[in-house]
């Protein structure tokens, strides 16, 4: 799938969250997505909270896997896990990269950086697994 394919199956399938999101890149290397950082994203400071940055980091694999596979909606999260590394830029959106590291036909298992944007240093890191179901 292609960006402009995983913008439409996410305004379709996932309408509720859809707003909050864009796909700026989709190709080989993997996706990047952007936070349209807003009010409902912030923690006290200003700064956008780790429930919002795991968020990005869950849709942002997820979207990596689909322009891998195609349409998958029942593809799940297994396993996840984040490290945050710094304090995002306040009044930012946030920029993730995502990359599958190995696309397998039960699980996939790959890594997503979260960017500030404009900052070269990341703000999370995350490992994350996929269940891909049978077709």
């Amino acid at each position: 799938m292609d960006r402009a394919a995983l913008t439409a199956f996410l305004a379709r399938d996932f309408s509720q969250v859809a707003g909050d999101f864009a796909v700026e890149r989709a190709d080989e290397a993997g996706v990047t997505l952007r936070l349209r950082a807003g009010e409902q994203h912030l923690r006290p400071g200003g700064t956008v909270s780790g429930p919002a940055m795991f968020a990005l980091a869950d849709v942002a694999f997820y979207l990596a896997i689909l322009s891998r596979i195609g349409p998958v909606a029942l593809a799940v999260t297994t396993n996840a896990s984040i490290d945050f590394m710094r304090k995002p830029a306040a009044g930012c959106d946030l920029l993730a990269e995502a990359r599958v590291l190995k696309p397998g036909r039960v699980l996939a298992v790959g890594d997503v950086m979260i960017f500030s944007e404009g900052q070269p240093e990341p703000v999370a890191r995350a490992g994350m697994t996929y269940s891909i179901p049978p077709r």
